[in-house]
């Protein structure tokens, strides 16, 4: 139960085909709840969290449902909610989680880790290892952020088998590096039907030629080069971002005409989110606009940036900047208002906890 909502989780693993590099084994982890009393197939919202230890049984399991060749294999296994609990016991997660449910939604959180892992040390394990054998990565192949971003895509496949759900309505999301992904993973599969890039910052949704915040040059250091591919790094030096032929405006582009919605917090006080710039991140999500615009959609409707709490939800691209700090959370209710206007769960039987 969530609330009075009752729910069914599924415990998923995705497993990759390495019959090319047998020494490399990938396993997708996955979770995904839907409201168990739909009308009808069901809109999901695809989270993506950290984490390196695969969702589920890994062979499935009594009455699991198996994939195809690099599918996903899942089981209605109970797993650990939150310990927050409402009355009658009614367990319940994170806030969203509720207000997905409450608009017919399910919702579903990806494993990261499990595909690749968030370090340069790991770049020749996970999948981005598997398709190099073994080796380390050329110049051209891809980042880790693209790696999440594949398997965003893998688990999408998985939602076209599954009856229970709309496959034509995913959303995708992920905050600060998954806000990153979430952007990439829109951009390159026309599939994802709208997107929430949470304070993504650079390397994400965020301007690079501006010179506030996280720079390019950090994003190519130690901690965070993986991220990206290898010829990104060169316009830490001796090239700069002004050399750069693309910005993220071009990102946020390729994702027309369908919905985004980016968010980020405040930028003072002792807890904020200059580090991912939303003054940045807004003039991406503005500069986006003609392409929208090109293709028959609205743009974000403004070019000055907006009083904080203001939500621009009235064109296809939206914005808003709240007042907490580097957290998606407070930007929550505005999103699925501005995804009303494009997705409708089916209705719900609800049932009333004990008092």
């Amino acid at each position: 139960m969530n609330g009075s909502i009752p729910t069914v989780t599924k415990n998923l693993a995705g497993h990759v085909d390495n019959s090319s590099y047998p020494q490399i084994t990938v396993n997708i982890g996955l979770t995904l709840t839907l409201p168990a009393n739909a009308s009808g197939p069901s809109p999901v919202m695809l989270v993506l969290a950290g984490g390196g230890v695969p969702a589920g049984p890994v062979g499935g399991g009594p009455g699991a449902r198996q994939g195809g060749r690099g599918g996903l294999a899942g089981s209605n296994a109970p797993v650990a909610r939150s310990a927050d609990t409402g009355r009658g016991g009614a367990a319940r997660g994170p806030a969203w989680h509720s207000l997905a449910l409450s608009n017919g939604w399910g919702y579903a959180t990806l494993s990261t880790g499990t595909i690749q892992a968030d370090n340069g040390a790991g770049l020749t394990q996970g999948i981005i290892g598997l398709v190099n054998k073994g080796q380390p990565r050329g110049l051209e192949d891809w980042g880790v952020l693209r790696a999440w971003a594949w398997g965003a895509s893998r688990a999408l496949d998985y939602f076209e088998s599954d009856k229970a759900v709309n496959a034509r309505q995913i959303g995708i999301e992920g905050h600060s590096r998954w806000g990153k992904t979430a952007a990439v993973a829109m951009a390159y599969d026309p599939r994802f039907a709208i997107a929430y890039s949470s304070s993504s910052g650079e390397g994400g949704a965020r301007i690079h030629r501006r010179n506030f915040g996280e720079a390019l040059e950090n994003v190519a250091a130690t901690s965070e080069y993986h991220w990206m591919a290898g010829n990104f790094l060169k316009y830490a030096g001796p090239l700069t971002p002004a050399d750069l032929p693309v910005d993220a405006h071009e990102l946020l582009a390729l994702c027309a005409p369908r919905p985004v919605f980016i968010g980020g917090g405040r930028t003072d006080g002792r807890t904020n989110d200059a580090w991912a710039d939303p003054v940045g991140m807004f003039e991406a999500a503005a500069g986006a606009g003609p392409v929208y615009k090109l293709l028959g959609a609205k743009d974000l409707g403004a070019t000055n940036f907006p009083p904080i709490e203001t939500a621009l939800i009235a064109g296809d691209v939206a914005f808003r900047q709240h007042s907490g700090g580097h957290t998606d959370e407070p930007n929550w209710p505005a999103f699925f208002d501005f995804a009303a206007h494009y997705i409708k769960g089916p209705s719900l039987q609800t049932t009333v906890p004990n008092q």
